[in-house]
């Protein structure tokens, strides 16, 4: 039986999630991907508690007519600034069962560049 492109997604999401775990020393980047949007959310996993989100929804974003990954480095840049103001300085990085590449990679650079350390 073969999985569809979700179900792999989630399986490798899974394996990933036994590994990284936000605390609130040094809480998680969650990154999902959708075909025209991107979302990301530092997370707290001890406490289950969200600290900041961003997402290519935003209206600053949404205003801003870039491609997807450009978008994707703004919505990093965001969320970089909302965890910042929020005392967060350090994370872990979960790519959510996604290649880091493309999107996701762009994400991660754009949260990096505003002072997020990985």
């Amino acid at each position: 039986m073969a999985l569809t492109k979700n179900e792999r997604r989630i399986r490798i999401k899974n394996r990933i999630r036994k590994v990284v775990s936000g605390t609130a020393a040094r809480p998680r980047l969650s990154v999902f991907r959708s075909n025209k949007e991107i979302y990301a959310q530092i997370v707290d996993d001890v406490n289950g508690k969200t600290i900041a989100a961003a997402s290519s929804r935003d209206k600053d974003i949404a205003a801003a007519k870039a491609n997807k990954t450009e978008t994707a480095a703004l919505v990093g840049k965001a969320l970089a600034e909302k965890a910042l103001k929020a005392g967060v300085e350090t994370i872990s990085f979960d790519r959510g069962g996604y290649l880091y590449h493309g999107r996701v990679k762009s994400l991660a650079d754009g949260a990096r560049e505003a002072g997020l350390k990985f």
